[in-house]
């Protein structure tokens, strides 16, 4: 088990980082069938558009934490057994990837992580933690539900060797607001499969050598009957790992990827009752990546310190359309590389703990070129290879008061280097354009955080006030409108600043009735835009002032477990110019879970029970979110305590 917040294999009390931990228990309770909606329950996590993967193009997916914003990109690091699963390509998250029966634990680290992992940590890093191979298990669910949804999943372990898969479809909702729906309107829909196997062993009792395997396949309609995307994902990972209590705990990580992925876009008529076909779009990514770590452990001092290398190659192959025939060809060549190392430095003496850390970043654009034919013409146009060094240092302090009270403060610099995919394709969501922009430099941040946290036997509350400012953001900027198309440009947008104070607690964690209670206040404004001075004091897109989160539990053996969990959230404005305002809205969820044997369990669950949509999205035509939703179904599980 690695430690997220110090990236250390042993356990070193509070750290100067805020970090939110959701257990297999919440993760299975929350009512919801999708890793993204389940994620919800921390109030401060966004996603680029406000609906879930369920029905969501996975290029609208990209975390917000901390009110920094998103694009398609994410300005989080998602990690799952010390390897990326951000999308090499684009910076989004594959969100239905991993089989839910393989993830054991998620642990939210807010605040910037670049001072030990590098470019996407800007705004925070969330951590998946597997589960891991058990001596004998056999597990299978089946689940059915409206808007003719069905998930089968299974998982089989014995002895070192664990395989499990999930098989998703639905048919998905209509996403257009029905004032704006026309003939071309059809429900958005995903299916997917995955399939997730893990060999692994442990020499000499302790150690661990590992391999796992993902594959991801995925298909989705966006609404009309030309759009759709679909993707096809290898993922491979080996690992070794010695125990916290070796003399210098060591670990080691060799990863990698490849990646299809097509999709066609299309304009649309006023009336929505005819589309086009403009464009469609096939891309092929190839990654491989190393990472090692080791902790050097004195009685009051920790040495925590590493290095990795992440080299990615994307081809991306687009044929435009002009009245149902194809009238040339954009191609796109491009390769990124990423070296860093980082050295920590934790001390604890008494009451006191603190913490320095550096690491240092060479992110390198090589190799990169495109070409743009026409009927009559081929333009082909090649950029410098571009390497930027960033510095990426951080420091904490902590002060507890007895076991139960600490306060922590630290300081930070992180940065994020655009991907290939804003740097060198034009982008469509809906009948919203995104050029894009090869000239963009990493983003890079500069924040501070103070907070607290009380702990006692049945009570957890903690609470941090934060403030980032971030110089050149890579935003989406408005070039020009009419009353069914927007043209976006995607910009280096001077500076933009978030700060605000988020809080969670959780009452009565060990009594039958417990509670969750989440809050965030962000006042994420744009503060310097010399191209276009009126944006100034503008609000970040797609980023709310106000979030709150609540779950209500309830356990018993006899009866289960039932969780009610609700989620408010503030307007937020969808575009940069502050024109195209998304109301606030409410939305109210139950899960259900109850044993009929030792080995049989069925469960039930509905979201939006007050069937109230909430707007997702204005380009420029508004969509919506899921009406009610419920789905139910029975899980099997034997283990080797059932024979």
């Amino acid at each position: 088990m690695i430690v997220t917040a110090t990236r250390s294999t042993i356990p070193l009390g509070a750290t100067a980082k805020t970090t939110y931990e959701l257990s297999s228990s919440d993760l299975h309770n929350y009512p919801s069938p999708v890793l993204d909606d389940t994620l919800r329950q921390h109030a401060g996590f966004e996603l680029f558009r406000r609906s879930s993967s369920r029905t969501q193009n996975p290029t609208s997916q990209g975390i917000s934490l901390r009110g920094l914003g998103s694009t398609a990109v994410s300005r989080t690091l998602v990690l799952e057994d010390g390897a990326p699963l951000n999308d090499p390509f684009g910076g989004w998250i594959h969100w239905n990837e991993a089989p839910t029966s393989s993830i054991d634990s998620i642990t939210i680290v807010t605040g910037g992580g670049s001072d030990l992992y590098g470019s996407s940590a800007l705004g925070g890093v969330i951590d998946v933690t597997p589960s891991p191979i058990a001596p004998t298990l056999y597990e299978l669910s089946a689940i059915g539900g409206s808007q003719d949804t069905s998930n089968i999943e299974a998982r089989a372990d014995h002895k070192f060797i664990t395989a499990s898969g999930e098989s998703l479809h639905t048919a998905g909702y209509v996403i257009t607001t029905p004032a704006s729906a026309g003939l071309v309107d059809v429900p958005a829909n995903v299916h997917s499969e995955s399939l997730h196997t893990e060999i692994g062993r442990r020499a000499f009792t302790t150690n661990r050598f590992f391999a796992t395997g993902n594959l991801f396949n995925e298909a989705r309609g966006n609404g009309t009957p030309l759009t759709n995307n679909a993707t096809r994902l290898w993922r491979y990972l080996a690992g070794y790992d010695t125990p916290p209590e070796a003399r210098i705990p060591f670990r080691a990580r060799l990863f990698g990827s490849e990646e299809g992925y097509r999709q066609s876009f299309s304009a649309i008529a006023a009336n929505r009752n005819s589309e086009n076909l403009t464009r469609q779009q096939r891309s092929h990514t190839q990654e491989l990546g190393a990472t090692a770590d080791a902790t050097f452990h004195t009685r009051f001092l920790t040495l925590v310190t590493g290095a990795d290398a992440r080299d990615i190659r994307g081809l991306d192959n687009e044929v435009p359309y002009t009245a149902g025939h194809t009238n040339g060809l954009f191609n796109v060549n491009a390769r990124q590389r990423f070296i860093g190392g980082f050295a920590e430095l934790l001390a604890q003496k008494g009451p006191w703990s603190g913490a320095a850390s550096i690491r240092v970043d060479a992110a390198q654009n090589l190799d990169n070129h495109t070409l743009t034919k026409t009927l009559t013409t081929s333009t082909p146009a090649t950029y410098p290879n571009r390497t930027e060094y960033v510095p990426s240092p951080r420091l904490g302090l902590v002060r507890t008061f007895g076991p139960r009270l600490n306060l922590h403060a630290s300081a930070f610099r992180a940065f994020r280097t655009p991907t290939i995919n804003e740097l060198y394709r034009t982008g469509q969501v809906g009948q919203e354009t995104t050029l894009a922009n090869p000239a963009l430099s990493s983003e890079r941040a500069t924040g501070v955080e103070a907070g607290a946290q009380l702990t006692s036997p049945n009570h957890q509350l903690q609470a941090t006030y934060f403030w980032t400012e971030i110089n050149r953001p890579v935003s989406t900027v408005l070039l020009t409108q009419t009353a069914t198309t927007i043209t976006d440009q995607r910009q280096n947008l001077g500076q933009i600043q978030s700060r605000g104070v988020e809080i969670a607690a959780t009452l009565y964690r060990t009594h039958p009735i417990s509670a969750d209670i989440g809050y965030q206040y962000a006042l994420a404004t744009v503060t310097s835009f010399t191209p276009q001075p009126k944006l100034v004091g503008n609000w970040i897109p797609d980023v709310p002032r106000q979030s709150a989160t609540a779950q209500l539990h309830a356990r018993r053996p006899r009866w289960g477990d039932l969780t009610l969990a609700a989620r408010a959230s503030g307007m937020v404005f969808d575009d940069s110019a502050n024109t195209f305002i998304l109301r606030r809205f409410f939305t109210l969820d139950l899960s259900v879970r109850h044993p009929i044997t030792h080995n049989l369990e069925a469960f039930a669950l509905v979201q939006n029970l007050t069937n109230q949509r909430p707007d997702v999205s204005r380009t420029p035509v508004l969509t919506l979110g899921s009406p009610i939703f419920a789905e139910a179904g029975l899980r099997l599980n034997f283990n080797r305590s059932s024979f």
